[in-house]
């Protein structure tokens, strides 16, 4: 059986702006998102199906010991830390009220001590999974166009872009952080 087909419900903290919320999972994974609102297509739908169906992974690249997670007081900020055997990282996923501006996801990836090997791999998959989009990097991350959804991946680190997804590997070190801004737009 897949593996988020496997998880409970339970097992997901939900993340939102007033006007759209994302699934994430305790492996750090977002798998479920609808962009621009509550009732636009899922972009992310691996929670239905598999990660073939679009899922924003963030995690250590070689697994953990242990994981926690909780909210900040009175926020729908949430935090995950993950432990290993070389260190501890925490990621913190949220998304800001958009007043007037586009929608976002953030994640931020804070060293908490040691140094632990972390993984990031996009995969938009717009229409609940159903559109593999057209991928490129750009000089401050990477665009997904897919008919009239654009998505913006903004973050310092360097990407690799394969396959209609955008991955990067990197260290958390103690005391640094890494962030991560998705947004949509329309792509005309």
């Amino acid at each position: 059986m897949d593996a988020s087909r496997s998880r409970p419900i339970e097992d997901y903290g939900l993340i939102g702006d007033l006007e759209s919320a994302a699934l994430v999972s305790r492996e750090g994974t977002i798998d479920w998102l609808c962009l621009p609102r509550f009732d636009s297509p899922a972009c992310f739908s691996a929670l239905l199906g598999n990660e073939s169906h679009g899922r924003w992974l963030l995690a250590p690249a070689a697994g953990t010991s242990a994981t926690s997670r909780r909210y900040r007081p009175g926020t729908l900020v949430l935090e995950t830390d993950f432990e290993g055997p070389d260190g501890a990282v925490r990621v913190i996923d949220f998304m800001p009220r958009r007043r007037s501006g586009a929608p976002r996801v953030m994640r931020i990836v804070e060293g908490l001590r040691g140094r632990v090997p972390m993984r990031m791999e996009l995969s938009v998959r717009p229409d609940y999974g159903s559109i593999v989009p057209w991928v490129e990097r750009s000089a401050d991350g990477a665009r997904v166009i897919s008919g009239p959804d654009s998505f913006r991946l903004t973050t310092p680190l360097p990407l690799e872009v394969a396959d209609g997804s955008a991955t990067c590997e990197f260290e958390a070190r103690e005391g640094a952080h890494q962030r991560f801004t998705l947004t949509w737009n329309l792509s005309f």
